[in-house]
């Protein structure tokens, strides 16, 4: 999947000389936590975020004493070194920056203009309709040997089920480094059948681990 396939199209935006004042009514009335600032020529030059607000926003306290703190343009606040991204970037790769950034959101730029922008709760959303955990179904999860074949060779006992798989993801063995843990999301409310016929099959299933199941 690609990042144009997630991302949101229509966004809001401000100008550099647009005041903080502008930037928390545009939040609060859009429900957005991310404000890309551009040019006149629609090229990203920075990002506030709800917490550069937070930090400029004056306390309840003295926000009579000090309101010009509000009527400062964004320029003033904004992070200047944005992370971007591209329509065409895999959603894996962009997953990957959020988590080694710590970044919240991801302004996408094609051709130096800004054409959309993915959030946390994007990629979340994204995530869960990826592995299918919306969806009514059991989770499998199946240690194997790191070999060649082995994925093919499950999805095969899967099918004589006549199962519906929804996803597949792969992780390594944390405690044996010669093997990999595969999980199964099926569409099915009844794994024991299933899994009988797994262990049947020589495999080792690590969840659920339903008693009465054995080979």
């Amino acid at each position: 999947m690609i990042v144009e396939e997630i991302m949101k199209t229509e966004v809001a935006t401000l100008l550099p000389t647009d005041t903080i004042a502008d930037a928390i009514h545009l939040m609060e009335s859009r429900k957005i936590r991310h404000i890309p600032i551009i040019n006149t020529e629609k090229h990203l030059v920075g990002l506030v975020t709800i917490s550069k607000i937070r930090e400029a926003t004056p306390s309840i306290f003295h926000v009579k004493e000090h309101p010009e703190d509000i009527k400062k343009p964004v320029e003033t606040i904004m992070e200047q070194n944005v992370i971007t991204g591209h329509p065409l970037d895999f959603v894996e790769e962009v997953a990957a920056l959020f988590y080694e950034h710590k970044i919240s959101c991801l302004p996408i730029i094609n051709q130096r203009e800004l054409v959309g922008i993915v959030t946390e709760t994007d990629l979340l959303h994204t995530m869960v309709e990826l592995t299918g955990a919306h969806q009514p179904g059991s989770q499998i999860e199946i240690k194997v040997p790191n070999l060649a074949g082995m994925l093919s060779d499950i999805t095969a006992v899967i099918k004589k089920r006549k199962a519906n798989i929804l996803s597949v993801l792969v992780y390594p063995d944390k405690e044996d480094k010669q093997s990999k843990v595969l999980v199964f999301r099926v569409q099915t409310m009844n794994p024991t059948p299933l899994i009988q016929d797994l262990k049947q099959a020589g495999y080792h299933v690590l969840w659920p681990n339903l008693p009465g199941i054995s080979i």
